[in-house]
């Protein structure tokens, strides 16, 4: 058993201007159906090669933490609370449960590696399919 990683996640203060600058710099598309605005606190782009995501996020801090990017991960086999309890048994730690951020069956999951390197478990496939 195993995750995949979803997609890069990038910590910034104008969410929709870096993912403009990359989207040019990369040749990456978004997605037409939920397309990047001014204004939009997170904004997904995509190269439509290898269907890698950078997914921008506006943080309220006035200094960006240290740790900046880092991998959102889909569980392949189980269901995302069952990744994470798997997870934590092999060391992650927790850092923060978003779970339920936007109603039942939604959010995520922040650990951290035993290093300290900070990923989200998003809920799987399956889980994304039933709702």
């Amino acid at each position: 058993m195993s995750v995949r990683v979803s997609h890069t996640t990038i910590d910034c203060h104008d969410a929709f201007a870096l993912s403009e600058w990359w989207r040019e710099v990369l040749a990456y598309e978004m997605d037409p159906d939920d397309p990047n605005e001014p204004g939009h606190e997170e904004c997904m782009i995509h190269d439509p090669d290898t269907g890698h995501h950078l997914l921008f996020i506006e943080v309220p801090d006035t200094e960006l933490p240290a740790k900046r990017i880092h991998l959102d991960v889909r569980p392949r086999e189980r269901r995302r609370d069952e990744e994470v309890e798997w997870l934590l048994e092999r060391g992650a730690q927790l850092v923060a449960d978003h779970r339920g951020k936007y109603g039942p069956g939604t959010g995520w999951v922040t650990l951290a590696d035993p290093e300290g390197n900070q990923f989200c478990v998003l809920r799987s496939d399956a889980e994304l399919a039933e709702s």
